[in-house]
Formats: C-alpha cells, sequence, structure tokens
C-alpha cells in the first residue's frame, strides 16, 4: 500500500526521523536502513519486508510517500509523528 502526507519539516529531517522511529519506536517489528539517498530511504524488516520512503520539496511544504506490504500501522504511526504543513516545524 501506498501511503503520503505533506510535513512543514525539511526533507533530511523526515528520513532521519524515520530511521529512528523504525528502529526504535516499533520494537517487535523494527526495520534497518538498507539504501538511502538525498530523497528517499529504504529500510529492511522482519522477515526480509520492504519500507520505502521518499520525500519531495512542494510549495506547501515536504511531500512524503511511503510504501509497503507489511508495514502500513508503522507508517501510519510514524506519519502521525509529523507535523503537518499547517502546523510548521515542531
Amino acid at each position: 500500500m501506498v501511503h503520503d502526507c505533506t510535513t512543514s519539516l525539511p526533507a533530511p529531517d523526515v528520513l532521519t526521523r524515520a530511521k529512528a522511529f523504525f528502529a526504535e519506536r516499533v520494537p517487535s517489528t523494527a526495520a534497518y536502513p538498507e539504501e538511502e539517498g538525498p530523497g528517499f530511504l529504504t529500510l529492511r524488516g522482519q522477515g526480509g519486508e520492504e519500507v520505502a520512503i521518499s520525500v519531495q520539496n512542494a510549495p506547501e511544504g515536504t511531500r512524503v510517500r511511503a510504501s509497503t506490504l507489511l508495514f502500513d500501522q508503522a507508517i501510519g504511526r510514524f506519519f502521525s509523528t509529523l507535523p503537518t504543513a499547517s502546523q510548521g516545524a515542531a
């Protein structure tokens, strides 16, 4: 499933938060960085399952897209930690 949101955080901050969140806040199904670049992060977790996250600058903030087959609930929880574009950076 593909998830998306827009946040007021800069793209590098979103990726840094994602690495910490999936390693620390989801202990029973943790996922760790496999590949990353300035606009994306790929994490591997339980049973080799993948979480792919991309970030892109948009007029209203940073657009974040994430896809996975197993980590849908964790992505929703991660997105809930990001300030929305209308909230400003936290």
